[in-house]
């Protein structure tokens, strides 16, 4: 028992664990939007996109997560003004922004010099997360779960049914800029624990997992918290013990309650749904 509650007599545990849960619930209370907008890859190019601000934010001597929001609203901004102006369709544009801008942050790492080190932003390093860094990242998912509820009737609209939402009034224009906003934010506010390679899958899984369990947004949304916030203290607490990189351990969490829920899911797993295709065929026999 003692060497099970030993992570917990650690203050960097303790710190690690808290902004872990923190970000887990905000990633996954958006990641119910993006599975039902199909924005996976989306969430995929922000994250990576937001390299080039970290680096520039260091030579400028500014908190990490400015640049960081800065280039993830600039990629998003180029998707949109490169897909409304050529040919080329969303998802060839958005590869094309996110891996330029993702290149062009690995070129500035590996020509910058310093003591700070910058590789951490692609992989986390939610144990070594400082005071300043905390209450950084506590503020961007604040501000990026404020705004989801503040707009949450009419986004999920919005995610259901674009065409409806235009046609009873509401700016549609605008919600898009808005989902785009707190995306970036919210993979700021994660950028400190799993990085800008592993963000995007506590973006998809928590809400793809909810999404086998449940057909109801509102419960659905509870669920993928609860693993978002599960998932991210195990994830955490497992890695004090295998010595192994916190931000994986976690995302490897998440991936093996997908699993779960993709074979036991009580209406939409595999189980029951060849237990269902079982009965149908006994139903045509007997009719």
């Amino acid at each position: 028992m003692d060497a099970l509650l030993a992570p917990l007599g650690y203050d960097f545990m303790l710190r690690a664990l808290l902004v872990s849960s923190l970000v887990g619930a905000v990633c996954a209370v958006l990641s119910c939007f993006i599975t039902l907008k199909g924005w996976s890859l989306m969430g995929d190019a922000v994250s990576h996109a937001v390299l080039p601000g970290v680096v520039l934010a260091y030579l400028l001597n500014l908190p990490f997560v400015i640049g960081a929001f800065v280039f993830g609203l600039i990629s998003v901004s180029a998707i949109g003004f490169i897909q409304s102006r050529s040919r080329v369709k969303e998802d060839t544009v958005i590869g094309v922004v996110f891996t330029a801008l993702f290149s062009l942050g690995l070129v500035m790492i590996s020509r910058v010099s310093s003591d700070v080190h910058l590789s951490h932003i692609l992989f986390g390093d939610v144990l070594g997360i400082s005071q300043n860094e905390l209450w950084q990242t506590v503020v961007a998912g604040a501000v990026a779960l404020g705004a989801i509820l503040i707009l949450r009737r009419d986004l999920l609209l919005y995610v259901f049914d674009a065409t409806h939402a235009r046609s009873i009034g509401l700016n549609t224009g605008f919600l898009y800029a808005a989902l785009l906003v707190i995306l970036a934010l919210t993979i700021v506010s994660a950028l400190q624990t799993v990085g800008v390679i592993l963000v995007v899958a506590m973006l998809i899984t928590p809400g793809a997992t909810a999404y086998l369990l449940t057909d109801r947004f509102s419960r659905m949304m509870w669920l993928a918290v609860a693993t978002g916030v599960l998932s991210s203290l195990l994830g955490t607490y497992v890695s004090y013990f295998l010595d192994g990189a916190t931000g994986a351990c976690i995302v490897l969490t998440q991936s093996v309650l997908f699993g779960l829920a993709f074979l036991f899911a009580p209406k939409h797993g595999q189980l029951a749904r060849r237990r269902q295709q079982r009965l149908e065929r006994e139903a045509e026999l007997q009719g």
